[in-house]
């Protein structure tokens, strides 16, 4: 009987220590490190993310299934800001960790709805198959101690350079905020081309804050305090 117990316990802290090996493994990437590679079928053909869009900053969104009720409200709120994030040089990609087939279906229904007496739009960002959980597992979707498809609700922002710049994670039960997701990037790229920090509750057109070893040099600055200058955007 003891020998059975101790197999047991040995058997039992085996699986736990592969299951946190996996858990470490599938790690969700964070800021400053590369987006992770994978290629993919979708609604828009073969794709391979990131280097399809080298050079321009994408947004990757990570969905547990297709034909979900927030899900679905975050695609149509997304659909009607395409041109938005056009304009921002934002490729847009939606994974959902089902078959290709079914993910065509529930674009198909996008395509015809009408959401908060907003017109139906056209779908132009892929939808990409991942019904095995290969890009989830790369992306750290899968949340241990509960290792379920419920939780592949991730937003991953990602640079011209590939790099992740900055990521949001959301429970199954609340929808994304779309417009912050979009001021997220406008203040990424205002910091990249001007070299400026953005306050709290930021906004474009607002001040912005400025490094203070650059104090010296930008006649254009105000002090809020010894630490803390601020000037107009440019």
């Amino acid at each position: 009987m003891k020998k059975i117990l101790i197999f047991i316990f040995l058997l039992v802290s085996s699986m736990m220590g592969l299951k946190s090996q996996e858990s470490k493994k599938f790690g969700v990437p964070l800021i400053g490190e590369d987006s992770p590679s994978f290629q993919a079928q979708s609604t828009n053909g073969t794709i391979s993310f990131p280097e399809d869009y080298t050079g321009k900053w994408k947004i990757l969104f990570s969905h547990p299934k297709d034909f979900t009720p927030i899900c679905t409200s975050d695609i149509m709120e997304l659909a009607q800001m395409q041109d938005d994030f056009d304009k921002l040089n934002v490729k847009l990609v939606v994974v959902s960790g089902d078959l290709l087939d079914t993910h065509k279906e529930w674009k198909n229904v996008f395509e015809k709805l009408s959401y908060k007496d907003k017109a139906p739009v056209a779908i132009n960002f892929p939808l990409v198959e991942d019904q095995n959980l290969f890009i989830s597992k790369k992306y750290g979707m899968l949340h241990y101690p509960v290792p379920t498809q419920r939780d592949i609700r991730g937003v991953f922002i990602v640079d011209p350079a590939n790099k992740i710049r900055a990521l949001f994670l959301y429970p199954m039960e609340i929808g994304r905020n779309l417009v912050e997701i979009e001021r997220t990037v406008i203040a990424l790229q205002t910091h990249d081309s001007q070299h400026v920090l953005t306050p709290a509750n930021w906004k474009p057109g607002d001040d912005v804050l400025i490094p203070y070893d650059m104090t010296k040099v930008d006649p254009n600055s105000y002090r809020i305090s010894w630490f803390m200058f601020a000037k107009k955007a440019d």
